[in-house]
């Protein structure tokens, strides 16, 4: 097992990988709990609900279960509530921990939902997608979607422990690993050039799943997040950069509605759009620019987004958290393994937008 610590202002917290690391999860859950609540959806509880209830169960804590509707379409206040209904009913009280199983939306909003319940009780990371093991369940970002914008009502509240098992990777469809390996390349892209030089002769062991591949990827991941998120917890300025091809990446969920593509994918795609804007905003080399868009491919990402029309693009990136002043700011990239965020010309924007629209003619 290899761990990743993270510290923050707002807690410090071990990450865990390990190949069957769900049958220790009784080790993340601390003495003085009086409740736990394993928070899933039907997918993930059929692979792993009976194991992860049989791991807990080792620590003597009552347990309740709680599903929740599976997809992205679900992370909204209808199903937060459910978590709420829950929790009150079963008398959970604030030494309760709740345990998300699953992947991004269940860890955005099971530690949502611990955030706000009670004013706050503790939560364990638990995930079961790439994308979440190497992104979502670490740093403490949790929240839900609202029908004006992707994640724009949430909190920052950070997890007691993130649980990674990498055996459950192997579920997953490969749509799935193609979406995890999109914020996998991200992190070499905006601090790591060599991490990023790795990716591009690792990939294919990456979507086979090699073993010592996919865990390298995932721990280089974890430690270069928990960096990032060590100097900067709420967003404030460093952390920003976590959010390259989330712009451009958030507009493509909006715009096509939620589900349509998934998180990674869309980011993927977003990535190779945050290049190209690079290219313009600070010469980011041509070169360079095909790096990406190679790499993006070979992942099975897509490279060409949706035409969502210039005007509806930037309607949509308008409602972004990053966007200050109604200015949109954007990460960039000078080089690979450099990153900035700023406002960008809204005519480099349109540049880009508008390539868009001659590639899908």
């Amino acid at each position: 097992m290899s761990t990743v610590p993270v510290q923050t202002p707002g807690g410090s917290y071990p990450i865990h990988i390990d190949a069957g690391r769900l049958k220790r999860l009784a080790e993340s859950i601390p003495e003085d709990a009086t409740a736990i609540a394993l928070i899933s959806n039907p997918t993930v509880s059929a692979y792993y609900g009976e194991l992860a209830s049989q791991a807990l169960a080792k620590t003597g804590k009552r347990l309740i279960s709680i599903e929740l509707p599976d997809g992205e379409a679900h992370k909204d206040w209808q199903t937060l509530n459910l978590i709420f209904d829950a929790l009150l009913q079963n008398r959970l009280d604030r030494k309760a921990v709740l345990v998300a199983l699953g992947g991004g939306v269940i860890g955005d909003m099971c530690g949502f939902a611990a955030a706000c319940y009670m004013r706050g009780v503790r939560f364990v990371q638990v995930p079961t997608t790439l994308l979440a093991q190497v992104d979502s369940s670490v740093g403490g970002k949790t929240g839900i979607n609202h029908p004006l914008g992707k994640n724009m009502v949430g909190a920052f509240y950070q997890p007691i422990s993130v649980e990674i098992d990498t055996n459950v990777l192997a579920t997953l469809p490969a749509r799935e690993i193609s979406a995890g390996l999109a914020e996998v390349i991200k992190y070499g892209l905006i601090i790591d050039a060599e991490f990023f030089a790795w990716c591009e002769q690792n990939v294919e062991k990456l979507r086979a799943l090699d073993p010592q591949a996919i865990t390298y990827a995932i721990q280089r991941s974890c430690e270069l997040k928990a960096y990032v998120v060590s100097q900067d917890e709420r967003e404030s300025g460093l952390r920003a950069i976590l959010n390259f091809g989330h712009t451009f990446g958030h507009a493509i969920e909006s715009g096509l509605g939620y589900g349509q593509w998934l998180h990674g994918e869309a980011v993927g795609c977003g990535m190779v759009l945050a290049a190209e804007l690079s290219a313009l905003t600070h010469g980011l080399s041509a070169d360079s620019v095909e790096r990406v868009r190679a790499l993006v491919a070979a992942i099975g990402c897509p490279v060409l987004p949706p035409d969502l029309g210039a005007e509806r693009w930037i309607e949509l990136m308008q409602v972004d958290k990053k966007t200050e002043g109604g200015q949109l700011r954007f990460v960039t990239l000078p080089e690979i393994g450099q990153a900035r965020f700023e406002a960008a010309p809204l005519v480099a924007v349109h540049r880009v937008l508008e390539n868009v629209s001659i590639a899908q003619t």
